[in-house]
Order: C-alpha cells, then structure tokens, then sequence
C-alpha cells in the first residue's frame, strides 16, 4: 500500500529547494493530523548521512587530488604563503557548485573542512611568523573568533549543518586561549586528558570545557525546538553541536566526581549519569548515553570487582550491553512513558512527538 509522501521525502525536497523548512514542516505536521502519527512512524536513527553513495566517495577522491595538485603547482610558481590562501578560495569556489547546486553530502563535507583548515592557515600566517616558538593564548583567541565568525558566515551561506560542528571547534578553540590568557601558571593542556575535564585539577580549563558544553548544548536545544518533526538542517545541525556538547559536559561533570573515588565520588558519579540518561530520553537525543558508555562500564566494573568475581570485565559487557540494547530497542515507549509521567513544563510541546510510543527519527 503507498503511504504518500515520507520524511524523506520531504527532506530530500528541503535539500533540492523545492520546499523551504517552513513549508515542509506544515506539510508534516497536516499529514500527521490527517494519518495519525502511529501511521507515519519511522525508524529511530538519527538523520546522519556522511554520502549518498559511492558516486560521492568518488567525488571526494577527486577534490582531494585536485586540491593537492592545485595547492602544489601554486607552491611551486609562487610564495608559499600564498597557498593556505589560494585553498581557501578554491574551497568556497567548489562548495559552490558541490555544495549549493549539487547538495553532495560528503564533497561538502570535505570542501567544509578544507576552508576551515586553510582559513586557519591563512590567520596563522597573518598574526605568527614565527613558527618555531609557541604562539602566544592570544593568537589562539584570534583564530578561534575569526574561525567561528568564518565558519558562521559558511553556514549562513552554504546551509552546511556539519558547519555547526566547525564552529564548534572553533569555539573549544577559543576557550582554550582564553584560559590559557587567563590562567598562565596552569599546567599544559596536554599533560594528561584526564585533567581537561577535572574540576579539582584543572578548575579553569575544566570550567571552560563546562561552559563551552552548556553553550554547545543550547545551541542545540535551540535547533531542535525549532524543528520537532526533523525533516530540515535544523535538526542535522542540532546533531553536530551535540556531538560537541555530549562529550564536554558528560566528561566535565562525571569525570571530576568519579576521580573523586570512595563511596561519596561514585554515587555523585551514577546521580549524573542518571540525569544525563533522561536527559537524552526527554529531548530524543542518544549522545549523551554515548558520551557516558565508558564511565558506565568503569563504575559497573568497579561494582562488580566489589563482589570478589573474576568474571568482572565478562559480566560487565555483558550487563552493560544488555542495558544499551534494551535502551535501543525500547527507546521510543521508554520516552513516551517517561514524558507521560512528567508535568508539563516549558518546551515540552515542542520536543519531538512521543504520543503513544512514537518517536520521530533524530
């Protein structure tokens, strides 16, 4: 039996230009009143596409050979400070064919990227000449403002959601100068992953990851209200920056309880963990489960040494991919169970559908 029209449909018409968001959404939202949402139910998975097929692959090999020999023939005719500039046009000059007429996925992706690069290049070659001593945080404060202004304006323009995530970078640049301008007694940032995220080692630059995620995940929040259906860039851009926001404030927050250790660390540890899970249930995002995976599996391990087995690594996946599979595969009743039993608060009507078990894809 034909079911008309389907989301992806309507995405693949956002994409082409032949409906813009706005439209797109209403049409949703009518054959959803007009069907029921239980006849419109899709699948679960997030609207993540890297291609469309190996044609775009192909594509990409391409511009990578391209790229390479351009930038190579302009090193070898001219000064090589030239060549991060000469990226960064020849970037935006094929993203507007690749990206703005052709809307291939994975080309843009790479064209995205390419800019990013080079115009970081093209900043550090302006403010830093001297590249065999460390550049000072400020310079770092610089690229980090240009890049995210950059990348802004990349958006704004190519309508590229994975542009989110590149500003996003950006900004943990950003951050990262800022503390360091800061706060120039504090150990290196490299010297040990585990003080990036700890509160009590690292205070400043674990408060600047902390901000940054809050920042990251409003910013999120704020793409996802405007487009509960997920049929445009909104929501796809929505994913990158909790791809960003997952990691920054899961890490933050649980990392700096858990190596608190004793029985007080833990417990402040599993409560986080736990508000994160509803979290992601509440607002149909899976990232910050993913986020948290690894601490899950250490305080479950730890749980289960307790107990004097040697089995603990073995019960540990196991118990731990029971939890993740069951999650996964009840995730749309889990939601409409627990948004059920939650009064309503601001927002809540504008979260993805959950009515009667149903879930719209992320």
């Amino acid at each position: 039996m034909d079911k008309g029209v389907s989301r992806d449909d309507l995405r693949a018409a956002v994409s082409s230009g032949v409906l813009d968001e706005t439209q797109a959404s209403k049409l949703m939202i009518l054959s959803d009143q007009r069907q029921g949402y239980r006849a419109n139910m899709i699948g679960d998975d997030e609207p993540f596409e890297l291609f469309k097929g190996f044609a775009e692959i192909f594509v990409t090999v391409g511009l990578g050979l391209l790229m390479t020999g351009l930038l190579s023939l302009s090193a070898l005719l001219g000064d090589v400070a030239f060549v991060p500039l000469v990226a960064l046009a020849l970037s935006w000059a094929l993203a507007l064919y690749f990206t703005k007429r052709r809307r291939m996925s994975l080309p843009s992706i790479a064209l995205s990227i390419s800019f990013a690069l080079s115009l970081t290049a093209v900043i550090y070659a302006v403010i830093y000449d001297d590249l065999s001593t460390p550049a000072p945080p400020q310079n770092a404060m610089i690229v980090g403002i240009i890049g995210m202004a950059g990348m802004a304006l990349y958006y704004r323009f190519f309508k590229l959601p994975f542009a989110m995530l590149l500003l996003g970078l950006f900004g943990i640049l950003l951050m990262t100068g800022i503390v360091d301008a800061t706060t120039p007694s504090r150990a290196t940032v490299f010297n040990n992953l585990t003080d990036f995220f700890d509160l009590r080692n690292e205070p400043s630059l674990a408060v600047g990851t902390l901000i940054f995620g809050v920042i990251a995940f409003i910013a999120a929040l704020r793409f996802d209200l405007q487009d509960p259906h997920r049929v445009s860039r909104k929501s796809a851009s929505a994913f990158w920056l909790h791809i960003l926001a997952a990691p920054a404030l899961v890490n933050t927050l649980v990392m700096s309880n858990y190596q608190m250790g004793g029985t007080i660390g833990t417990s402040l540890a599993i409560v986080v963990l736990a508000l994160f899970t509803l979290l992601a249930v509440i607002i149909d995002r899976r990232s910050f489960l993913t986020a948290g995976l690894v601490y899950m599996g250490l305080l479950l391990a730890s749980a289960i040494r307790e107990t004097g087995t040697d089995w603990a690594p073995v019960v540990t996946m196991l118990v731990l991919g029971l939890f993740v599979t069951s999650l996964g595969a009840f995730w749309t009743q889990a939601r409409a169970w627990l948004l059920g039993l939650l009064p309503n608060f601001p927002g809540k009507q504008r979260l993805p559908p959950y009515e009667d078990g149903l879930a719209v894809s992320e």
